[in-house]
C-alpha cells in the first residue's frame, strides 16, 4: 500500500515513470472492463488510451483517503465507456466498409463457461443486476428503475452478486491449485 501511495504521488507530480508502471499494473483490468462493455476492440483500445489520459490529467483529484486507487480508476474507464457507447460521434469513420466474398463474419468466441456457470448460481435478481450493469452498461441508477427497486437496494444486489462470485472463484483456484500441488 505505502508503495502505491508512492508511485501515486509521483503520478500526480506529473512523473511519466510513475504512469508507465500504473499503467501495467492496471491497463489489463481496465481493459476488460472497457472491453465487456463496449464489446469492440478497437474502440475499447481507444477508450483504454483516452482513460489513461484522463487518470494522467486528473491524477491530482485521487484522495487516498476515500478509495482505493483502483477503484477511481475504475470509475474513470467505465464512465468513459459509457459516454462513448451514449455519445457516439460519427465524424470519423470507424467501421470497416469494404466489400466481402463471404457475408459471414469471424468473430472469436470468449470461454464464458465457468462465468456463464457461476452467474447460473446466483438468485435471478442478482443475475439480472449483474446483467444490466456489467453486460447491459447501464449505469446504477438507470438499471435500478429498470428492475423497479430502490437505488440502495439495488446497489446491495450488486454487492451481495459480486461477493458471491469472488467467492466461487476463490474456490475454482483452490481447486486448481491443488490438483497443480498434486501433480508436482
Amino acid at each position: 500500500m505505502q508503495d502505491d501511495l508512492e508511485l501515486i504521488k509521483r503520478l500526480q507530480k506529473k512523473d511519466p515513470k510513475a504512469l508507465s508502471t500504473i499503467y501495467d499494473r492496471y491497463s489489463g483490468a481496465l481493459y476488460g472492463v472497457i472491453l465487456r462493455i463496449c464489446k469492440d476492440e478497437t474502440q475499447a483500445q481507444d477508450l483504454l488510451q483516452e482513460t489513461f489520459l484522463k487518470i494522467w490529467e486528473k491524477s491530482n483529484s485521487y484522495d487516498f483517503k476515500k478509495g482505493k486507487f483502483f477503484t477511481w480508476s475504475y470509475r474513470i474507464a467505465k464512465n468513459s465507456t459509457l459516454n462513448a457507447l451514449r455519445n457516439p460521434s460519427k465524424l470519423i469513420q470507424n467501421e470497416d466498409l469494404s466489400v466481402y466474398k463471404n457475408k459471414e463474419t469471424f468473430e472469436p468466441e470468449l470461454d464464458t463457461m465457468q462465468l456463464n456457470g457461476s452467474l447460473k448460481k446466483l438468485e435471478p435478481h442478482h443475475q439480472r443486476a449483474i446483467e444490466l450493469v456489467y453486460f447491459n452498461g447501464l449505469t446504477h441508477r438507470e438499471a435500478h428503475e429498470e428492475m423497479n427497486v430502490p437505488l440502495g437496494t439495488f446497489k446491495s444486489y450488486i454487492r451481495q452478486a459480486l461477493k458471491k462470485l469472488r467467492e466461487e472463484y476463490e474456490k475454482g483456484l483452490i481447486i486448481v491449485w491443488m490438483i497443480i500441488e498434486k501433480m508436482i
